[in-house]
Parts: structure tokens; sequence; C-alpha cells
């Protein structure tokens, strides 16, 4: 077994104009005071990093993970959320989506689908540059308005939504191939892989790409009533990465897993921050500590109510607690015997 790391920190939700979050030096700063030592680190916040110089100069990698270093902490993998998102975009989707992309590629849905193709490739060449072999993302959507099959879904068209999804991938997984990194998807609704089916799915549409892992994150599960236990079970050998985030599901005679259209803070099913919501933390930790992970505990705030630096705060120790030191020796060696061939024969009555 292995000791997983951490905590760190995804800043993707912290980064504004405003500082200490304004600039990757201080809010690296922030938190390390807050107690993390790894940070991940969103490529499309050009507060946090250049993309296109990372892909093309190690020495600037070296240089922003001193920063990071010199605030007292380290960048533990890059992430490309939104640029995945947009490799895969249904049309009914296209106005909402633009707004992840340069104003250049908008109301043009096949120069920002190659614009997202390009930036998932630099993040290949990024992520070797900085010594990784894990990068976050999303995969992308041709099949999620069609998740409730009402009017019943035509013959073939979830595996031909598939069979593209993967047919955009698999050129990406190869450069990530030829860079030594996994490409971790966020199993997430609104994503076509949005569960274990959809992630089998997606795996056998690539050929089985040897690339193509899972980044673990509980909280989507619950919203969904899936078991977020019996998954690590099943999946391990694809969980690659881990974002530590809680959520709960309380449903109603009003509204249920799909939420009513209601804003977060008013729905059944809603993110909150770490130790405040439902998840079972410290199965999920003993279960990844089981199957040999020993990735990141990334803590990803997202709650409708708490304050971020408050979530953030508590993140740390709550993930810090949650880290199981594994054991070097048996708890019952104390009683053990010295054995040979001789003596377990004489004990079987051979």
């Amino acid at each position: 077994m292995k000791t997983i790391k951490g905590p760190a920190i995804f800043l993707a939700q912290f980064m504004s104009n405003e500082a200490p979050f304004n600039t990757f030096e201080s809010a690296c700063k922030w938190m390390a005071e807050a107690g993390y030592v790894g940070v991940q680190v969103p490529t499309f916040d050009p507060r946090c990093i250049d993309l296109k110089k990372a892909a093309e100069s190690k020495d600037y990698c070296d240089e922003l993970s001193g920063t990071a270093r010199e605030a007292g902490v380290e960048i533990t993998e890059l992430s490309t959320h939104l640029q995945g998102q947009l490799v895969a975009v249904h049309p009914a989707f296209d106005t909402m989506f633009d707004a992840f992309a340069p104003a250049e590629v908008h109301n043009n849905p096949k120069a920002r689908t190659e614009w997202a193709v390009n930036q998932m490739k630099m993040a290949a060449k990024a992520s070797r540059n900085f010594g990784f072999n894990v990068h976050a993302t999303f995969s992308g959507a041709l099949a999620w308005p069609f998740v409730y099959p009402w009017p019943q879904r035509p013959a073939g068209l979830i595996e031909m939504a598939f069979k593209e999804l993967a047919n955009r991938w698999k050129p990406i997984l190869d450069v990530f191939d030829e860079n030594g990194v996994d490409v971790c998807y966020e199993i997430h609704p609104g994503e076509d892989l949005h569960d274990g089916i959809t992630f089998e799915r997606f795996l056998e549409a690539t050929g089985h790409h040897k690339r193509a892992k899972i980044l673990y994150d509980p909280s989507h599960f619950v919203l969904q009533q899936l078991d977020y236990l019996d998954y690590i079970d099943i999946y391990h050998d694809y969980i690659r990465m881990f974002h530590v985030k809680d959520a709960e599901f309380n449903p109603t005679g009003r509204s249920g897993v799909y939420g009513g259209y209601e804003a977060w803070i008013d729905r059944p099913g809603r993110f909150r921050s770490l130790g405040d919501g439902q998840v079972d933390f410290s199965s999920i930790f003993s279960k990844l500590t089981q199957h040999n992970f020993d990735g990141w505990a990334v803590v990803e705030w997202e709650c409708a109510m708490k304050h971020p630096e408050q979530g953030a705060i508590e993140g740390a120790e709550f993930v810090s607690s949650h880290i199981i030191q594994v054991t070097e020796k048996a708890f019952d060696d104390f009683a053990g015997g010295a054995a040979d061939d001789e003596a377990n024969r004489k004990i079987l009555g051979l």
C-alpha cells in the first residue's frame, strides 16, 4: 500500500482580480499558510500560467514550479477542464460554451473545437515539461441532451455519439501518450463521461486507449445516487486523480435528482464544503489506500453556502486528518513466530 499525498487544492475557484488571489504567487502563499502542500493549476486562467509558454519551455515550467515552492507549495497537476469541455459540444450549448473560448472563435463551432484540441495537445507537452504523468480534464458531451430517453432515442444514436467522441479524443490521447501522461477525465454530469457505464463506453470506443483514465470526485456520484464506494472497487485500476469534494442529497416530495431547475442553494442535491455534506470520506480514503492510489488528494471547493476561504482553511485540516499513513507491519506481528517448511508441515500434520 501507498500513502496518499496531500492536502492539495484546485485553484480554479479561488483566482480573481482581488488580492491575494490575483496572482499565482500570492495565491500559493495563502494556500500554504492555510495548510496546503500542493496546488492544482487551471491552465485556462492566465493569472496562473501561460499554457503555450509551458508547452514550449521547460525553463518556464521550472520557474513556475520554483515560484510555487518558494511560496510553500508544489504544483501537483495541470487542469484543462474548460478546454476539454470544448472538444465536444452539442449545438444546444454552443452559445453558453462560447464563453470558455477566446472571442475570435465565438459563433464558429469548428474553429472553437480546433482551438480546444490544440489547447489539449499543448497541455500534454506542458505536463511533460513539469514532470507530471497525470492530467485533469473534462470529456465534453455530444449525447448529454439525450440522457433521459424521451422521446425514445433512435437506434444507434448513443453509439454514434461515443464513436465521434472517441474519434475526437484519440489523436489527443496519442499526443499525451507520446509525452508519457495519462488523461484523467473527471466523471461529471453534463459530460458524456458521467458514470461508470459511460466511461466504459468511451474506453471501448477508443480501443481501450491506455492513457484514458479517471479523475474520481464522489460529490458527483452523490448527486446521481450512484454507489461511490463500489465505484472505487470496480474502477480503481483507472483512478489516477482524486478531487476531495463533499455533497448532500435530500430529496423531498417536490424535487429529487433533477433539481427542478432550482438554484444550487435550493436543490435537493448540492455541493458542500468538506465535512458539511454526506460523503463517507473515511471509507473513500480507506478504499483508495487499499487499492494503492498514490496520487494527490486535491480539495475542490464548491459550496452554495460557505465562504471559499473558510472552506479552504477547513478543507486542509479535513484532508490531513483523513490521509492514512500506511503501516509497514501487521498489527499481530508481536504474536508471530519464526517458521520454515519443516515447522509448517508439522503444524499441518503432514
